[in-house]
């Protein structure tokens, strides 16, 4: 299993580089190849070369990723190592060791009758390509089990906020700000009016683990210029369905408040929530096979970030994530996997498989 991680850390996947992402696709397709014993299905999307297995009619689906956020040459500046147990590397933890644990832990299977696998290229970068992909395979489905890494000691992720994604455009008139400022309409001046209306937003909604965020901002032309333009884009996570629903009214409601300034908002909902209904009843099989492999109790998480599992579980798919490896650091330098628990976390993987497998 380490010589495979090796294997795949070496190989830089970008998502930017689309080139980068082919190259890497090709090295995971013979890797799964070796332990599946079968070819996969190259899927090619607006240049996202994606990979998907299928055997016989599916009933479970083991969902992950291949494309990271490390631009290439990073491996120049954090190469693979191996030091007392801890493996490093670009994208070792975020989530190549979760790609080598779903090979090897279908590879111990008697029978690979009723599994789909799917590895995507686009997912650090919103899966926009593989969206589609993604539902339609997990579509009813018995349960999809996803090899993002783990949280917090090892803990299971068990929700996922949703995500939307807005951008705000404010159009104004411009005018000389020194000789007749009254004569235009300040979008710049505009734009804070919307910004506080929209930090507001998360108290209004009412749930609780919202998240309303203003980030990118931008505006005006020259100093000496009443701004004609300006926007700012927004960043929601919700805990919910009907929190983000209520949310994306919120911000199309949005009206101007300074005369002769027009608003358009563009957006919506990115992912769906995972919530801990579509979860719960796979987490605690889970915890009952690692009660019988002798693994200590499991602990599960709700976490902010989003991941191709809220795809799976916003079609109706009982979804599990959180499967792959147990480390830290997902995007930042101190990026590393404990490779003492690869073994154990294939073995659960395994025993799901076969669980659900047996009872479909």
């Amino acid at each position: 299993m380490i010589e495979d991680l090796e294997e795949l850390v070496r190989c830089e996947s970008f998502s930017a580089d689309l080139e980068a992402v082919a190259r890497s696709a090709k090295v995971v397709a013979a890797q799964g190849s070796r332990l599946l014993g079968a070819e996969p299905e190259y899927i090619v999307i607006d240049g996202v070369t994606h990979l998907r297995w299928t055997f016989g009619t599916p009933r479970v689906l083991l969902v992950g990723h291949h494309d990271t956020v490390w631009p290439m040459g990073t491996l120049e500046r954090h190469p693979w190592s191996l030091v007392d147990g801890v493996a490093r590397g670009p994208g070792v933890f975020d989530m190549k060791a979760g790609l080598v644990q779903m090979f090897h832990a279908l590879s111990g299977l008697g029978s690979l009758d009723g599994v789909s696998v799917l590895i995507t290229g686009d997912e650090e970068v919103g899966s926009i390509s593989s969206t589609p992909l993604i539902q339609d395979s997990a579509r009813g489905l018995a349960a999809a089990f996803v090899l993002e890494a783990s949280a917090d000691g090892g803990a299971l992720k068990t929700e996922r906020k949703g995500t939307s994604i807005y951008h705000l455009d404010v159009y104004g008139k411009a005018a000389h700000s020194g000789l007749e400022p009254w004569n235009g309409a300040n979008a710049g001046v505009e734009l804070a009016h919307q910004i506080l209306r929209i930090a507001g937003m998360a108290a209004e909604e009412g749930t609780p683990g919202v998240t309303v965020t203003p980030t990118v901002l931008s505006g005006g032309t020259t100093l000496n210029t009443v701004p004609a333009e300006a926007r700012v884009g927004v960043d929601v996570r919700v805990p919910t369905v009907r929190a983000q629903t209520r949310l994306d009214e919120l911000m199309h409601a949005l009206t101007p408040h300074t005369a002769g300034t027009r608003l358009e908002v563009r957006g919506g909902p990115n992912r769906p929530p995972l919530e801990a209904a579509s979860s719960a009843g796979l987490f605690e099989l889970a915890q009952s096979i690692a009660a019988r492999l002798g693994q200590p109790p499991l602990l599960s998480a709700s976490v902010g970030g989003a991941s191709d599992g809220n795809f799976t579980a916003g079609v109706g798919c009982p979804t599990l994530d959180g499967l792959g490896a147990v480390g830290g650091g997902a995007h930042a330098d101190h990026e590393h996997v404990i490779v003492a628990e690869m073994p154990h976390r294939t073995a659960l993987l395994r025993g799901l498989v076969e669980a659900v497998l047996a009872t479909s």
